[in-house]
């Protein structure tokens, strides 16, 4: 495929919209062997990724980022929550690429 992350995983949106029904296996396997990050998105009306999908997703080598869906400057200190989903779910920060270095992540990108 022609992308570097996938957001929005299951789509939902908290108290408004279940998330998608995926074989979440299958989704991770393909990331991994497409070398596809994951995006756990911090809105508190997403967190999409969860921390079971996030940590199903670090068992099977997937690799994942943390974004704040900002749309405004205000917003961007919604990544505490994302952050507490990385946590909750035992993601370390050599499995988030937006905690890389500049260089590895450039390179990464090229792929």
């Amino acid at each position: 495929p022609h992308i570097h992350i996938l957001g929005h995983p299951s789509g939902r949106l908290i108290n408004e919209r279940e998330g998608a029904d995926y074989d979440w296996d299958a989704l991770f396997k393909a990331a991994v062997q497409h070398d596809v990050a994951l995006e756990i998105n911090s809105d508190p009306e997403r967190l999409d990724l969860n921390d079971v999908h996030a940590r199903r997703a670090l068992e099977l080598g997937c690799k994942l980022t943390i974004s704040t869906d900002a749309h405004n400057p205000g917003m961007m200190q919604n990544r505490i929550y994302g952050i507490g989903v990385a946590r909750r779910a035992w993601v370390t920060a050599d499995r988030v690429i937006n905690t890389w270095p500049l260089e590895k992540l450039l390179k990464w990108a090229k792929h």
